[in-house]
């Protein structure tokens, strides 16, 4: 057994992990990591591998090591919270799994999401039009943040006075995916934001109990009316879930794609050139520079995976960042964006029965919005040499992003 060097809460890391992969990758693809107490993977193969295993679980309360008993001890201590007690599709496995994937996932089918291209292009267009008179913008503020919220909440039935509100409690929730290692303040924050969520939406399903509307809240309810055995703890669950999946990780899509575009300037000139190229582009961005750069397993048998014997209850950390830069699957230019690549087996959205059931939201944001942003300013340009990096080593994005145009 070989120990890995492998610290990801390094501010070197942290704003830019690639090195380290490549590392990684290079020297010790499957190593186990003392600190996270869990074997870290790196290959593209192997990662792939663990996501469509059929023997591991998603539940993080599964594991043996030091963060599957952080949440079983929080659980313990924290009945009433609603959200880590009840089952969400992120986390739950089969049945669960399935009954509560198969609930949600009519509303983010392509074809149900090319029914909403026209409205996100028309958010896009109006907050675009708000700043194309000043020369200037910071990328994330004014488009990346609201554009996301703005949609899921439109989508679930949220009142637009409360979208502030909503994008408040989602960042602040999000914030603790960094793991056992996240501070005290962050967590208490974190738990403070979902129990204002559970008590709104507990006088919007009593609402939409009484007066239904065309929107998901309502369809969830719905769906639980005929039998299909969602209760009130899943629909709180799920709709967080949606919150805050449909939020922070489709902002750092669209940021991180665009610097990454800005930085690559022959290849956003290309994009230019053909704008047919943007769904292509949008999956290299994502398996270049894509916002979630790490997931983990549990398995519930003895494994073995890239040559390493695994025991049931054994965590895994697998490194998506990585394995989207593996030269062993994506040649010698692993590391060079190229958006007439179209890389659709890609783990940036990652695989098997937990692929990202928004992607084909997150893709039409993502390719609606730098299509437009393209198109509209011909001139546009960073306006520093390097934006700070924030998140966590799980998700990754940008803090701000400065443009001129």
């Amino acid at each position: 057994m070989v120990t890995a060097e492998f610290n990801p809460l390094t501010p070197e890391a942290l704003a830019d992990p690639y090195p380290m992969y490549r590392e990684l990758l290079a020297h010790n693809p499957v190593s186990w990591n003392s600190t996270f107490q869990t074997w870290v993977f790196t290959r593209y193969e192997d990662v792939d591998a663990i996501l469509t295993h059929q023997q591991t679980s998603a539940d993080r309360r599964s594991g043996s090591n030091s963060f599957a008993e952080m949440q079983r001890k929080y659980i313990e201590e924290h009945p009433e919270d609603l959200f880590v007690r009840a089952p969400t599709m992120l986390t739950a496995d089969p049945p669960e799994h399935t009954r509560l994937r198969r609930l949600v996932s009519k509303a983010f089918t392509p074809r149900a999401v090319e029914n909403l291209r026209p409205r996100i292009q028309s958010i896009v267009d109006e907050i675009l039009d708000d700043v194309a008179g000043d020369g200037e913008m910071d990328l994330v503020q004014t488009v990346g943040y609201p554009l996301p919220v703005i949609v899921i909440a439109e989508m679930l039935g949220v009142p637009t006075k409360d979208r502030a509100k909503f994008k408040e409690w989602s960042d602040d929730i999000v914030a603790t995916l960094g793991g056992p290692f996240t501070p005290q303040d962050v967590l208490q924050a974190a738990e403070k934001a979902r129990h204002a969520l559970v008590e709104y939406l507990s006088g919007v399903i009593e609402e939409r109990r009484k007066d239904p509307q065309d929107d998901l809240i309502s369809g969830l309810i719905a769906a639980e009316d005929e039998g299909t055995a969602l209760s009130t703890q899943e629909i709180y669950s799920t709709t967080i879930l949606l919150l805050v999946a449909g939020n922070e990780t489709t902002t750092h899509l669209i940021d991180n794609g665009m610097l990454a575009l800005l930085k690559n300037p022959e290849q956003m000139q290309l994009l230019r050139d053909d704008p047919s190229l943007i769904k292509s582009a949008v999956e290299e961005l994502l398996r270049f520079i894509g916002p979630v750069q790490a997931t983990g397993r549990t398995f519930t048998e003895d494994a073995e995976i890239g040559g390493q014997a695994l025991k049931a209850r054994e965590s895994t950390l697998v490194l998506l960042g990585a394995a989207n830069h593996d030269p062993a699957k994506w040649g010698d230019n692993a590391d060079k964006l190229d958006v007439t690549r179209n890389p659709v087996d890609h783990v940036g959205l990652g695989d098997g029965i937990h692929f990202c059931l928004g992607a084909p939201l997150a893709r039409a944001e993502a390719q609606i919005t730098i299509s437009t942003l393209l198109e509209r300013f011909p001139k546009l340009k960073l306006a520093v040499d390097e934006p700070e990096w924030g998140g966590t080593f799980i998700i990754r994005g940008v803090k701000s992003l400065p443009l001129t145009f």
